[in-house]
């Protein structure tokens, strides 16, 4: 995995644990790292595409889908810091509860930091589109 610069080592430590507390279903767990302003943006063709705005809309909006789900997880793979971003390669394996088939796939969570809480959270289906738009030169990615 890719290590954390000493900038945002406190803040990918606290994203390891946020991963492991929405693996617990845990969502006041997970969130304790977004600061109360924080911009939630999920891409399109996601079932809560759209920007999600505050704390508290963000919480509802994670509890919903979350509820959805009968089994799964998130599991961050990698951790690749980019100045105040921390870019996060995740293989998603979802089984939804009106479903007996997983839903799996890779993507990447890109979050933005500021005194240490995330003000953005933003999802990329593709990881080379979230490298480049974290600003995050190829060769650091490999």
């Amino acid at each position: 995995m890719g290590e954390p610069t000493t900038s945002l080592a406190a803040e990918t430590k606290a994203l390891r644990e946020a991963y492991d507390a929405l693996n617990r279903n845990d969502i006041p767990g997970f969130i304790q790292i977004l600061a109360p302003q924080i911009e939630r943006i999920e891409p399109a063709g996601f079932p809560g595409e759209g920007t999600y705005r505050g704390l508290d809309v963000v919480e509802a909006h994670f509890s919903l889908h979350r509820e959805n789900w009968a089994e799964g997880s998130c599991e961050p793979e990698r951790f690749i810091v980019s100045g105040d971003r921390i870019v996060v390669f995740v293989h998603v394996r979802v089984r939804l509860k009106d479903e007996d088939d997983w839903r799996e796939g890779h993507i990447a969570d890109v979050f933005t930091f500021r005194d240490g809480k995330a003000i953005q959270f933003r999802t990329f289906v593709d990881r080379q589109e979230a490298l480049e738009w974290a600003g995050v030169d190829s060769s650091d990615a490999h």
